[in-house]
């Protein structure tokens, strides 16, 4: 059950200045008191996503109004409650989607944009849920339009979206490759339900896609060099979901192909989007994949916790790409 703070000032992690893992920065902040329609939780864990060390580095600004601490999604307990908020009361347990400001020991967020912590999930585990399941959940099955029985293609396989990604595809019937850099990192895909795993050091995948007649949807963050050899990787009417530029967001390619096979290139970022828009997917994922996750039959992939004041070495971490599925920062306790 959350205690009331005894200050008025929390726990937080902020960026100092943009740069590496290294400025990120313990400090103290004013505890956020709830506006219109939101909640204040009191945060037990705190996902960490890479649009947090995009920010970190100055190149992913917080909306306007939005804290400018860094952290996308956490979960903990209601502590405050503001006007015009029914669903929520003092000490449930929650995971958020947030505006900004995970890093921190309260965070406030629009009451619509958090879900109850799954049946029998530890808070721990659902601090990973909202930014990687919303992502997914709107790109793959919204904009992405994947049906049962056709080619799923998501590179970056062991990577929080990508362990995500293979799972809801494969629960809903799809069947699923997946790229990853290693050895390790392939069975790893295989095991959360891709039928190939691809090892991008050693094999091409538009060869391998090519073989199975194509991919139907490809889900990238890579971009760059990438992206030409995605489109030969789609089958004719394929689709492309773009969610990142890991390798850049510029390239030249040949239209030509996208008219004559009928391609369909589209993309999105979470952050900017409406309340309204964040709210429905909210609804959406309480209604078709939450029962999944309170089943037991799919489950966030956990990599490593740090406490918060180890915010920089949860960066590092993350950026060196050796990590399996999700990284959390503890903040209670």
């Amino acid at each position: 059950m959350p205690q009331a703070p005894q200050s008025h000032l929390m726990r937080a992690v902020e960026i100092a200045r943009p740069g590496g893992p290294e400025v990120l920065t313990p400090t103290d902040r004013p505890v956020p008191v709830p506006g219109a329609g939101e909640i204040v939780i009191r945060v037990a864990w705190a996902g960490v996503n890479r649009p947090d060390a995009l920010q970190r580095a100055g190149a992913y600004a917080p909306p306007p109004g939005a804290s400018d601490l860094p952290g996308l999604e956490a979960s903990g307990h209601v502590a405050a409650i503001g006007p015009g908020v029914t669903r929520w009361k003092e000490g449930d347990a929650v995971c958020a989607l947030l505006p900004g400001g995970g890093y921190a020991e309260y965070v406030a967020t629009p009451a619509e944009h958090a879900l109850p912590v799954p049946a029998g999930m530890a808070l721990r585990e659902a601090a990973c849920l909202p930014e990687t399941f919303f992502t997914v959940w709107t790109n793959v099955f919204e904009r992405g339009r994947l049906q049962a029985g056709e080619r799923f293609l998501v590179h970056g396989g062991s990577s929080g979206i990508g362990t995500t990604a293979i799972q809801l595809a494969a629960v809903r019937g799809a069947r699923v490759f997946a790229t990853a850099g290693s050895a390790v990192k392939c069975a790893a895909c295989e095991t959360l339900g891709a039928e190939r795993a691809i090892n991008y050091r050693e094999e091409d995948f538009v060869k391998v896609l090519t073989a199975e007649g194509g991919a139907n949807l490809i889900l990238d963050m890579v971009g760059g060099d990438y992206i030409p050899r995605n489109i030969k990787a789609l089958a004719d009417d394929g689709r492309l979901v773009q969610i990142a530029f890991l390798h850049g967001p510029k390239v030249e390619l040949n239209f030509a192909q996208v008219m004559t096979r009928r391609l369909t290139i589209t993309g999105s970022t979470l952050r900017p989007q409406s309340h309204a828009a964040k709210a429905r997917i909210a609804a959406a994922l309480e209604s078709e994949v939450w029962p999944l996750l309170a089943s037991g039959r799919i489950a966030p992939v956990m990599d490593q916790e740090f406490a918060l004041k180890d915010a920089a070495a949860a960066h590092a971490r993350m950026e060196s790409s050796e990590h399996i599925g999700k990284i959390v920062l503890r903040v209670e306790g």
